[in-house]
């Protein structure tokens, strides 16, 4: 009996005739087609996607709400270049004053619309798992964003991206430890200026990849480089060391913006704004893209571990102030990134998602090590446990091989690099002494 469940189930079938799902390739006919038998019978063949179609309804509106919350965006201080003036003439003496842009949406509404999705429709039972624990992610988006400014946005930000286990602040702690302060380069690039380096990048994958959007804003109402939705935000006041644009490139339009734009490709629109806890493994492959082009200095990995730092001492209940002077005082950080490092933290009422930078590289040095294949990595943005979600539906044909394959995985030097990773390393081998990692 073809009831609701089986999709794509023969109209008419003789013995021994193959269903659509176990059709060969030339039988897995385009939405509507039908096929003829030697025998004279008729097939209502549909394909892997059409067979999905209900579960494509659920994953295009969740991909809609989220997109609506824009959450990286709205907690991003509006007002980090004034704020830093400010403490930099308090002579690093008065606790800064960040505004957040004001919500564009009612949350009540938008959890209306999430609730009102009939998941329990969905019978494939990985993607309906899938779509629970993503409608789960994004009432958690919702509640955060309207406790910022408030204690209760921590435990929010907590639940989002997790807490630092002692390894991971063990870890971070070696690293200060063993990686000597270094003199910090002065020469520097403009906005401008790395705005039209990430052209000529933009450029690069366009000479390969035709039809690979162009999507560049320079403003004056964010403090960090960012990728938003497959845009390269880069902050009008901001300074980039010379020595980190082409390293910066490659971490945020060569992991961030690909893996955007092959999501964009595929059916299950999820791809482009992450399935849940996605931001963990897209960070740590997007430092792995820095220190397989041979970007990962010691300062840069410095920084990385004093945000798990940071993080563990707002965890413990230090102020902005406590965490910048512990920063500069204990581990010699330079005032500036002191500054930048301490706001990221204490934004919106504490966050501890600058945590996930150390500890995604570690989880995909352990996948590596564990003869994990980078290239499932680059369908969209989505967890490493994911995966094995991820081979199915690319083994059922709903979902495709990535369209583009990132730049720095064929930098002279890169594949070495990552030969060597595979044998085994953890986080503080990717510290080469003087010599940048």
């Amino acid at each position: 009996m073809c009831g609701r469940a089986a999709a794509g189930c023969v109209v008419r079938r003789p013995a021994g005739a193959l269903s659509g799902h176990g059709a060969p390739p030339e039988q897995r006919l385009a939405i509507g087609k039908v096929a003829r038998t030697a025998g004279g019978y008729l097939f209502q063949v549909t394909s892997p996607t059409q067979q999905l179609a209900p579960a494509l309804d659920i994953d295009a509106r969740l991909t809609e709400i989220e997109r609506s919350l824009n959450l990286l965006l709205n907690v991003t201080p509006v007002n980090a270049a004034e704020a830093w003036a400010d403490f930099e003439r308090s002579d690093f003496g008065t606790v800064p004053t960040l505004r957040l842009r004001p919500l564009e949406f009612e949350p009540d509404l938008v959890r209306r619309d999430l609730y009102n999705l009939e998941i329990e429709n969905v019978t494939d039972p990985a993607l309906h798992t899938l779509f629970r624990t993503k409608r789960d992610e994004i009432a958690r988006q919702i509640t955060a964003l309207e406790d910022r400014d408030t204690s209760r946005f921590v435990y929010g930000s907590l639940q989002l991206y997790g807490a630092i286990a002692q390894p991971l602040a063990s870890t971070a702690e070696e690293l200060l430890e063993t990686i000597p302060v270094r003199s910090p380069n002065t020469r520097s690039v403009t906005a401008g200026a790395f705005a039209e380096a990430a052209r000529a990048e933009f450029d690069r994958y366009r000479a390969v990849y035709l039809d690979f959007p162009v999507h560049i804003e320079v403003r004056d109402d964010i403090s960090e480089l960012m990728v938003s939705f497959g845009r390269l935000l880069i902050p009008e006041a901001a300074a980039f060391r010379a020595d980190r644009v082409e390293p910066l490139l490659h971490h945020e339009v060569g992991t961030h913006v690909v893996t955007y734009q092959n999501g964009a490709r595929q059916p299950l629109t999820l791809l482009t704004i992450g399935l849940p806890g996605y931001d963990e493994t897209q960070e740590g492959l997007a430092v792995l893209a820095e220190y397989l082009t041979g970007g990962l200095d010691p300062r840069r990995l410095r920084v990385l571990a004093a945000r798990v730092v940071a993080v563990g001492k707002m965890l413990d209940g230090a102020g902005f102030l406590e965490i910048f002077e512990s920063l500069r005082a204990e581990h010699r950080i330079p005032a500036r990134t002191a500054w930048s490092i301490a706001i990221r933290v204490v934004v919106g009422g504490g966050s501890v998602k600058d945590a996930i930078y150390l500890r995604g590289i570690t989880r995909i040095l352990e996948a590596l090590a564990e003869g994990s294949s980078l290239d499932v990595l680059f369908v969209g943005k989505f967890a490493l446990d994911h995966i094995p979600l991820i081979q199915d539906l690319l083994d059922r044909k709903v979902l495709q091989a990535p369209w583009v394959r990132p730049r720095w995985l064929d930098v002279p030097g890169a594949q070495e690099r990552l030969d060597r990773l595979r044998a085994g390393a953890s986080v503080t081998d990717l510290y080469e002494g003087d010599v940048s990692a």
